[in-house]
């Protein structure tokens, strides 16, 4: 290695852990430590794969009888009681071209992504549209498109559906309290920290007018005219809309692990994952922006793009698919009474067990499709994800825990889960 190569060895070390390869590789190397016996906390039964397996294959049956499952993205969240709210608003506009109904798109997937990590037990959302009462993923779904819709997120007069760099970047805890009717007795865990999260990515906005400037102003949506470029003969890999992400949203994460400078977003350390380099215990993740890089494949394909390698993408480490696996019993705490007490996002524990979900949702895709007389092709993980090992996650808390809530008892910013 050449001297310049070395100076640049930290920060090109650092960029090799932002792509799904790299969350991938390190997931399965954490499982395979765990296998050997070489986590504090987990132990791992692969023979509770199968059986698992046929749990979701039968929950995907429960939900899609003819196996027809679309993917897991955040346009799935934006529909009651089968009912989509936010298509017929979009097919309603008399749009110039494909490209600003993408960035319209990319604008409302990003701000409402961002928004969803994890509500807690104890709020809910009434919809004035529908008069339904949601909670959790589908609460905070339909509320961020209602302020959407409202031009919460606009700093253009005449124009309410869109997101502005400028506007973000004033956002107050207040606007998303009422936005998402908390109170005393509606409590929203996190919101403070969701809001400091919208207006980090106003200020990024601002900044990376390079990647967030469309044709008017800096807005999330302006990466959707990047991606667009970057298609080679009107195809574009699932993986480079997550690297794109994670260049793009890096600085938005607060007190984030950082490597020669670089932000590293949901990357945390864990002791098991030795390397004789500066990335000696680092574990990728990268949950948010993952789930947002499925939730950007719909409005590039209706762009006109062919979006390949979608299963280049990993599976999401978050508590559903997580607690899918604890609660089925292909992972086991070594101490039962570690399920009660409380973990930051950092500690080991979780660390370990999230790793180890991205892994076990690869090992398990194959057993569903099986299980269901489908290929990989008909069925790809985001379908899996989707049909699937989220809702069975659902489904098997709530027959085990009061609320339905996850099996570990984890302290959240309302950044990560």
């Amino acid at each position: 290695m050449s001297s310049s190569e070395a100076a640049q060895a930290p920060i090109l070390l650092a960029k090799g852990l932002l792509n799904p390869a790299a969350v991938r590789e390190r997931a399965h190397e954490m499982l395979a430590i765990a296998l050997a016996d070489g986590l504090e906390h987990w132990t791992v039964d692969l023979d509770r794969l199968p059986e698992t397996a046929r749990y979701v294959a039968a929950v995907i049956r429960d939900q899609y009888p003819t196996l027809a499952v679309p993917f897991h993205a955040r346009w799935r969240h934006f529909a009651v009681d089968g009912v989509d709210l936010w298509g017929p608003i979009a097919d309603g506009i008399d749009w110039p071209d494909a490209a600003p109904r993408a960035r319209t798109e990319f604008d409302l997937a990003i701000v409402s992504v961002l928004l969803d990590a994890g509500s807690g037990p104890g709020w809910a959302y009434t919809d004035a549209g529908t008069g339904r009462t949601l909670t959790r993923s589908e609460g905070l779904a339909i509320a961020s498109l209602r302020m959407f819709e409202a031009g919460v997120f606009s700093a253009t007069a005449g124009d309410s559906l869109r997101v502005d760099a400028e506007a973000l970047a004033r956002l107050s805890a207040d606007d998303l309290a009422a936005g998402f009717q908390v109170s005393a007795d509606n409590p929203l865990v996190g919101l403070d920290g969701r809001a400091a999260l919208l207006r980090r990515l106003g200020d990024q906005c601002l900044r990376r007018t390079d990647l967030y400037a469309s044709k008017d102003t800096a807005r999330p949506g302006g990466l959707a005219d990047v991606l667009l470029a970057r298609a080679d003969h009107g195809r574009l890999p699932a993986p480079a809309i997550l690297e794109l992400l994670l260049e793009a949203l890096g600085p938005v994460w607060q007190d984030r692990l950082t490597l020669d400078g670089l932000d590293l977003g949901d990357c945390w350390r864990h002791p098991a994952m030795k390397r004789d380099d500066a990335t000696s215990g680092l574990v990728p993740i990268h949950k948010l922006s993952q789930w947002l890089s499925y939730s950007l494949v719909e409005p590039l394909q209706r762009a006109g793009l062919e979006v390949v390698d979608l299963d280049g993408l990993t599976g999401l480490a978050e508590y559903r698919n997580g607690g899918l696996f604890t609660d089925l019993g292909v992972l086991t705490l070594k101490d039962p009474a570690d399920a009660d007490r409380p973990w930051q996002v950092s500690d080991p524990l979780v660390v370990g067990w999230r790793a180890m979900t991205v892994a076990l949702l690869d090992r398990i895709a194959p057993l569903v499709r099986e299980e269901l007389g489908v290929t990989a092709e008909a069925m790809p993980l985001a379908s899996v994800l989707e049909g699937g090992t989220w809702a069975a996650g659902r489904r098997s808390a709530a027959e085990r825990r009061p609320g339905g809530g996850p099996p570990l008892t984890i302290v959240s910013d309302g950044t990560v889960f």
